[in-house]
């Protein structure tokens, strides 16, 4: 089970920081990302980060202002969101990740965290 949490409303510029809890369930050896789907439109990849913390990848909608980082001792992934925009209004999912050349994210996510820059 995921848990997402750090959702908001925020003014554009703003910041926000998101983790994702992963109660009951070791996430130390899985790659994670986070995807988010804006109401009537499909997920979009946002960011992933491998399982020992070496390597990102980024949307480029996100680069620059998304950084996606991860503490193993506390197995909890976070996405730093930084200088938002009201394009970047979406529901925001934690996942586990398939990580190789690219990246997609598995149906293990959590139930989602708002984030409205308004």
């Amino acid at each position: 089970q995921l848990v997402e949490s750090g959702g908001g409303l925020v003014q554009p510029g703003g910041s926000l920081r998101l983790s994702c809890l992963a109660p009951g369930t070791d996430i130390r050896l899985s790659a994670m990302g986070w995807v988010r789907q804006a109401p009537g439109k499909g997920f979009e990849r946002v960011a992933a980060i491998s399982a020992s913390g070496d390597k990102t990848a980024y949307a480029d909608s996100v680069k620059g202002r998304f950084t996606i980082s991860r503490d193993n001792a506390k197995n909890t992934p976070f996405l730093q969101m930084n200088r938002l925009k009201t394009e970047d209004t979406c529901m925001y999912y934690c996942a586990r990740v398939i990580y190789g050349p690219t990246w997609s994210a598995t149906a293990d996510r959590g139930q989602g965290t708002q984030v409205t820059v308004s």
